[in-house]
C-alpha cells in the first residue's frame, strides 16, 4: 500500500506531556492533583500535607518502572500520572548506573570521562517511552514535577546570564523537554523599580504583585530568566492553577481531551 494512502491531516487531540518546575513550596505538586483523577509516583517525601492518591515512596529505579507497567496493565480509573519529582527520580537512576559498574559515584562509571551519564540516559529513554505508553494506550495525562536550578547560559548573540532550568542533568533535561508537549515555569510575579541608593548610584527593588509575597504564575514562553515553552500557542504567563491551563488550553486546541479516545483503547 502507498504511503501517500496513509497521509493525515488535521491536528490529532491528546492527552498533554507537560512539565512543571520551579521553586521549593510554590505549587508543583498542588497543580499536578488538580489534574484529572491523578495518581502521584512519589520518588521524594513532600506529599503528606496535599489531598491525593498515592503510590508508595520510590526507593529504587525498579520499584518506579514496576509502577509504570502495572498502571499501564491493571484496570484502574486514574486519568493523571503525576511523577514527583524527577530530580529525585534522577538519584535513583544515577543508583542504578553505579550498580551496573559496581562503582560508588556515577562520575567513574564505565572508566569516567562523563560515560555514567550517557548510560543514565539510556535509563531516561525507558521510561519517557513507559510514559509514553500511558499515553497512547492508556490516554493519561503526564505531569512531570521537578525542582529549579540557576545555570549559566553561554548565548551565542549576547554575553552569558543566569537562568532557571529544570534541576537535572543537561542531557535528560534536554530528553525531557523535548518529549514534553509544554515545560512550564512555576514562579512568583515580581515589578521592579529603581530607587535612588545616594551618590548618584541608583539600585533595582523587587516588589511582589499580588498577595500573598506574590501572584504565583506559569511561565509557558522561555526567554533569558527561564526555560519554557509549549506547542499549543498559549500565552507567556498563566496563573498556577489547572483550571487555568485547561482553560487556555481549550482556547487553543479544539476539544482537549483527557479520555481515552477509540485510537488509544486499542494499543
Amino acid at each position: 500500500m502507498s504511503l501517500l494512502t496513509k497521509i493525515q491531516r488535521g491536528r490529532t487531540p491528546r492527552p498533554p506531556r507537560l512539565l512543571v518546575y520551579g521553586t521549593p513550596g510554590i505549587g508543583k505538586s498542588t497543580f499536578g492533583a488538580q489534574a484529572p483523577n491523578p495518581i502521584f509516583l512519589p520518588t521524594e517525601d513532600g506529599l503528606d500535607e496535599i489531598d491525593c492518591a498515592k503510590f508508595p515512596l520510590a526507593s529504587t529505579l525498579d520499584e518506579v518502572t514496576d509502577t509504570l507497567k502495572e498502571l499501564r496493565t491493571q484496570q484502574h480509573d486514574f486519568e493523571t500520572i503525576v511523577v514527583d519529582s524527577l530530580d529525585w527520580l534522577e538519584r535513583l537512576i544515577w543508583d542504578r548506573v553505579c550498580a551496573d559498574f559496581a562503582v560508588k559515584n556515577i562520575e567513574k562509571a564505565d572508566g569516567g570521562y562523563a560515560r555514567g551519564y550517557n548510560h543514565a540516559l539510556g535509563y531516561w529513554r525507558e521510561l519517557v517511552e513507559q510514559l509514553n505508553l500511558l499515553r497512547h494506550q492508556r490516554g493519561m495525562v503526564v505531569v512531570l514535577i521537578a525542582h529549579a536550578k540557576v545555570e549559566k547560559f553561554e548565548d551565542p548573540e549576547a554575553p552569558p546570564y543566569d537562568r532557571y532550568s529544570p534541576r537535572l542533568h543537561k542531557h535528560a533535561s534536554a530528553l525531557v523537554s523535548e518529549w514534553c508537549d509544554a515545560v512550564l515555569f512555576a514562579t512568583r510575579k515580581f515589578r521592579t523599580q529603581s530607587e535612588e541608593a545616594g551618590f548618584g548610584r541608583k539600585r533595582t527593588i523587587a516588589h511582589a504583585v499580588g498577595k500573598d509575597g506574590g501572584e504565583r504564575i506559569l511561565r509557558t514562553v522561555g526567554g533569558p530568566s527561564c526555560v519554557a515553552k509549549n506547542r499549543y500557542g498559549l500565552t507567556e504567563e498563566l496563573p498556577l492553577s489547572w483550571p487555568a491551563f485547561i482553560n487556555a488550553l481549550s482556547t487553543n486546541q479544539p476539544n482537549p481531551t483527557t479520555q481515552p479516545t477509540e485510537e488509544t483503547t486499542h494499543g
